[in-house]
């Protein structure tokens, strides 16, 4: 009989256990976000809580911030505890400079955490404490910040409302900043890049630019020093900008606007050329003014003709697109083909950036005009990107690196030999005598030899969707 008793107890305990577990089961996971709501609502909630996780910071090379985190206060109201809504609208409207109407549609649902406004300034938070409304609160929240503005803007991107990076290293490395909580260095030099941008406004004031890009890379070991862009937006504010035609500016054009080079890539011809032993600096032709090839005439920039025994470093010098030809066809389509690829423009550079790889197909067919076409830069598809690697390829003794932003210390890495580094000092020379050449004066630095190529960069159709 006794044992009956003590077995029955031990059942209502058990089963009063059991509802206590299952009320609690009820409350935590079922009601999770009504409670948390309520507690919100009724001021009792932390939101800084809410944001434990801090996102990692990005920094130039030299420790100057461009993403950081701040605590950002905010206003919030719950609509369950005002009873005089009009009223408190109009209120909260004055100070805040918000709509009237679109603070009461606020205050009207029946919830009970509704946020008013976010990041204010000292004195909307010293006004809104001075009128203690009912059911109105102060909070805090983690945000992210962006001290420099626009500068780098399309480098860093922006963290949207979701706190998910989008474009720019916030979107490629949103994972690592997000869930390691690791910091970026960069190997961006914070004075390199600003004056970079400096040079970008000042061709906007005295050639009324479109766009511009400037990239500055240490050709040796793919370091990016700037990758500046015009225009850009300041990413603290950027859903002013989150509409069709504004949202192009979020794009980094460096590394995803795809485009035709023009006589730039006169030089990458040249290159594989002289590597291959077809042509030297000092091997001659005669300027034919025109070639047709399929029935396509090639005219040379304004239909000009140069008379007499033209030079391959004269051919460079004038921009020659006969003599670009010319090169080419002693090199031949396969290997014209063959060193296009060695130069990585069939591939993504692999820069820790979104990039855009062209497709190419045009000129993959095969046909003899597109070849011909390609080898003074027209009819060939790359990025900016793509063409500073190329380019890196001729200044550091013929290796083909990849570039890079964010720093990752003194790890060696092997690179491709595309050219060797007597075809690579030969072209240097050829490029030095361009800057010096009459057309191209204007890129002198007086006391250094600076090595380079003008040319007319035009937007392909594909990168127009034509």
């Amino acid at each position: 009989m006794q044992n009956w008793r003590i077995n029955l107890i031990l059942i209502f305990i058990f089963l009063f256990g059991l509802a206590i577990i299952g009320r609690l089961f009820f409350i935590q996971i079922i009601k999770e976000d009504y409670y948390k709501a309520l507690v919100q609502g009724q001021g009792l909630y932390n939101l800084e809580e809410e944001v434990a996780e801090e996102r990692g910071g990005i920094f130039f090379k030299n420790g100057e911030p461009l993403a950081i985190n701040m605590e950002w206060p905010l206003v919030v109201a719950c609509p369950l505890e005002i009873k005089e809504k009009n009223e408190t609208a109009e209120k909260l409207a004055a100070i805040l400079e918000l709509d009237k109407d679109l603070i009461l549609g606020k205050l009207k649902k029946s919830s009970l955490y509704e946020v008013i406004k976010k990041k204010l300034s000292d004195e909307e938070i010293e006004e809104i404490k001075g009128l203690e409304l009912a059911g109105v609160y102060l909070r805090k929240e983690v945000g992210r910040y962006y001290p420099q503005e626009t500068l780098a803007s399309q480098l860093v991107g922006f963290l949207d409302a979701n706190k998910e990076g989008q474009y720019g290293l916030e979107g490629y490395y949103n994972e690592t900043l997000k869930n390691n909580d690791q910091d970026l260095v960069l190997t961006i030099d914070y004075s390199i890049q600003f004056t970079a941008e400096e040079l970008l406004k000042k061709a906007k004031e005295t050639l009324n630019i479109e766009g511009g890009q400037i990239i500055v890379m240490d050709p040796k070991s793919g370091k990016i020093l700037a990758l500046a862009n015009f225009p850009n937006f300041n990413p603290n504010q950027y859903s002013d900008y989150a509409n069709e035609e504004k949202s192009e500016i979020f794009q980094n054009s460096i590394t995803k606007k795809i485009f035709e080079p023009g006589s730039v890539f006169k030089g990458i011809t040249m290159a594989a050329a002289l590597e291959e032993g077809k042509v030297t600096p000092q091997t001659t032709y005669t300027d034919p003014g025109i070639i047709e090839i399929g029935g396509w005439p090639i005219y040379n920039y304004k239909q000009r003709t140069y008379p007499g025994e033209i030079t391959m470093t004269e051919v460079l010098e004038k921009s020659i697109n006969t003599g670009a030809v010319f090169a080419e066809q002693q090199l031949g389509s396969n290997l014209f083909l063959k060193y296009i690829e060695k130069f990585g423009i069939f591939e993504a550079t692999g820069i820790d950036l979104q990039e855009t790889c062209p497709e190419n197909e045009e000129l993959k067919k095969e046909h003899e005009i597109s070849f011909a076409t390609a080898s003074y830069g027209q009819g060939i598809e790359m990025t900016s990107i793509q063409l500073a690697r190329a380019y890196s390829v001729i200044a550091n003794g013929g290796k083909l690196i990849t570039p890079y932003i964010v720093e990752k210390g003194e790890e060696e890495t092997q690179y491709e030999q595309i050219i060797s580094p007597k075809i690579s000092s030969q072209l240097t020379a050829m490029l030095i005598s361009v800057v010096e050449a009459a057309y191209t004066k204007v890129a002198q630095v007086p006391g250094y030899y600076i090595a380079g190529k003008t040319g007319t960069a035009q937007i392909s159709f594909s990168a127009l969707g034509l």
